[in-house]
C-alpha cells in the first residue's frame, strides 16, 4: 500500500517529477517518522503526511510532518540554519528526543558600523484573545531606534514599524490585523526568523534572524499549529521588559497598549 503522502506543486518542482513519483510510490518514503512540526511520532501508512523541503543556497533536506500540523511546502532557510537543523535531528536521534530549552531569548542585531542600532529582543509567549490562547512574539529593542540617516537623537521605532505595516494596538482583547507578506519561520520545531516581504516577485527576507534556533514551549507550538498564525507585538525600549511569567507579560502589554506604545500584526506561520 503506498504511503499517504502530500507532495505540493512547489516541493515537486524542487525535487523533480522522478523523485516525487518514487516518494508517492513508497520507494523513498519512511514508514515511521518524527513530525518536524510537533516532534511527535507519525506513520505515513496510517495518516496523511506532508513533505516539507528545507532549502538553502547549497543544501536541501526533505522532512515529514503530520498533514494536520502543516501543509506540504518549501521552506527557504540559510545554510547555517539548515546545518543546525541537521545537527539537531542527529542529536535528537542520539538522545531519543529533542532537548528542552527556554521559550525566549534576545539574539543580537545590528553591527559595529551602526552603533546606534539597538539589539532587538524577541520573547515567545501565549496571550488570551477572545477566549483562546494564541501564540505571540513580543519585540522590544534594548535602546532607542533612530531613523537611518537621522542626526538628532530620538526614538523612531514606532513610526518605522507603522511604515512597515504594523498597526497601533489599541485594545489587547482584539486580534491584531493581518500583516500581508510577513511570516514567522518555525523549522524543526524551533524559531528561526521573522520574514518580511522582499522585492516585488522576489523571495521573503529576514527582518529578524536568530543566531541559533530558539526552542519554543510545547504550548506555544501547539497554539501556532492550531491556527498557523502568530500575533506579533512591538513596543519601544523599556515599555515591556523581560517578564518572567506570561501573566506579567500580559500586564506589561496592557500597560504599553494603554499608553499608546504598542503596535502589532498577525503573521502567518512559515515552515513548521
Amino acid at each position: 500500500m503506498p504511503p499517504m503522502l502530500d507532495v505540493s506543486a512547489e516541493v515537486r518542482a524542487e525535487i523533480g517529477e522522478e523523485e516525487a513519483t518514487r516518494l508517492l510510490a513508497g520507494e523513498n518514503a519512511p514508514g515511521a517518522y518524527d513530525c518536524t512540526s510537533c516532534r511527535t511520532p507519525g506513520d505515513t501508512g496510517q495518516e496523511r503526511t506532508s513533505t516539507v523541503l528545507f532549502v538553502s543556497d547549497e543544501t536541501a533536506v526533505l522532512a515529514f510532518a503530520h498533514a494536520t500540523c502543516i501543509p506540504s511546502q518549501v521552506v527557504p532557510v540559510s545554510e547555517e540554519q539548515l546545518q543546525g537543523a541537521v545537527r539537531s535531528i542527529t542529536a535528537d536521534d542520539a538522545s531519543g528526543g529533542p532537548a528542552a530549552g527556554p521559550a525566549d531569548a534576545v539574539p543580537e542585531a545590528g553591527s559595529a558600523e551602526a552603533p546606534r542600532q539597538a539589539v532587538l529582543g524577541i520573547t515567545c509567549g501565549l496571550v488570551l484573545v477572545e477566549g483562546t490562547l494564541r501564540a505571540a512574539l513580543v519585540v522590544e529593542p534594548t535602546g532607542a531606534i533612530s531613523r537611518p540617516g537621522a542626526e538628532a537623537d530620538g526614538d523612531d521605532f514606532l513610526p518605522l514599524m507603522i511604515e512597515q505595516g504594523f498597526m497601533p494596538q489599541l485594545d489587547l482583547a482584539v486580534p491584531p490585523p493581518a500583516l500581508t507578506g510577513w511570516s514567522v519561520l518555525l523549522a524543526m520545531g524551533q524559531l528561526h526568523a521573522v520574514l518580511q516581504p522582499g522585492a516585488p516577485s522576489g523571495p521573503s527576507t529576514a527582518w529578524w534572524q536568530a543566531h541559533q534556533p530558539l526552542q519554543v514551549s510545547d504550548g506555544w507550538r501547539n497554539a501556532v499549529n492550531r491556527t498557523n498564525e502568530v500575533y506579533v507585538y512591538a513596543a519601544p525600549a523599556d515599555s515591556i521588559g523581560r517578564q518572567p511569567r506570561e501573566d506579567l507579560m500580559r500586564v506589561a502589554l496592557e500597560r504599553a497598549c494603554n499608553r499608546g506604545l504598542l503596535v502589532a500584526g498577525t503573521m502567518r506561520l512559515s515552515g513548521t
